[in-house]
């Protein structure tokens, strides 16, 4: 408690509150969320119309459309993170409140987690749809996949939004740090993706769904404690 006797919030009260606010300024504008989700719905039809469907079966195909079309519809909105406070220096207030540098990357992080999951909700069933791919048995394993895809993209791309937001070209570096790392989360996802809608034992993919889970432990520990290196003391 501060001395006006004001509770301060701790590391994760404060990012929920950080997150709340973050979210609230994106549901006046929608702007970017909105960005993300066109993107998402041209790139999934245009891949679909350079297709053939006599060469790939749908079911082969569509995962991999997925998890390319969602990465960088993601970019969308994890560059958006940090871009908007720093125009107007809002960032600055930020970092003089009494919280930790930690609790703001988490805040930035859980807003880009919901951004980037209701990226998913709209990209997955339109490719489903233009692939005409069944989701009924494999709709909850392709949630799960997609979650756990989703902390590790938020985890490198909030930190590396951080980091390009003081750079002039900041739009252009931040996929050119990120995507390097997102590698490894794409190949895991869309591996394990095809395998459950192929209808697969678990046992054929589990070993995709362990790599997922041992990236996002290391790199939600690992970029949450670099945070706050990456910005001005």
């Amino acid at each position: 408690m501060s001395a006006a006797g004001t509770t301060i919030p701790g590391t994760f009260g404060a990012a929920l509150l950080i997150a709340r606010k973050d979210l609230a300024v994106e549901l006046r504008s929608r702007a970017a969320f909105l960005s993300a989700v066109v993107f998402a719905l041209l790139a999934a039809a245009i891949f679909y119309f350079a297709w053939d469907p006599t060469a790939v079966p749908s079911i082969d195909l569509a995962p991999g459309v997925l998890w390319v079309i969602f990465t960088f519809s993601s970019l969308l909105g994890l560059n958006r993170s940090f871009a908007a406070e720093h125009a107007d220096r809002a960032l600055d207030g930020l970092l003089l409140a009494p919280v930790s540098r930690e609790a703001i990357f988490l805040g930035k992080a859980l807003s880009n987690f919901v951004f980037v999951v209701g990226v998913q909700l709209v990209a997955v069933p339109a490719v489903a749809i233009l692939y005409n791919v069944p989701l009924d048995r494999a709709a909850w394993g392709i949630v799960g996949i997609g979650m756990l895809a989703a902390v590790g993209l938020v985890a490198v791309g909030t930190l590396f939004s951080a980091m390009a937001v003081n750079t002039r070209l900041a739009e252009l570096l931040l996929p050119m740090l990120s995507l390097p790392f997102f590698v490894p989360i794409v190949m895991a996802a869309a591996q394990a993706s095809a395998r459950i809608l192929n209808g697969r034992p678990y046992t054929d993919f589990a070993g995709w769904v362990r790599l997922l889970v041992a990236f996002d432990l290391v790199f939600v520990t690992a970029c949450t404690l670099a945070y706050p290196y990456t910005i001005e003391r």
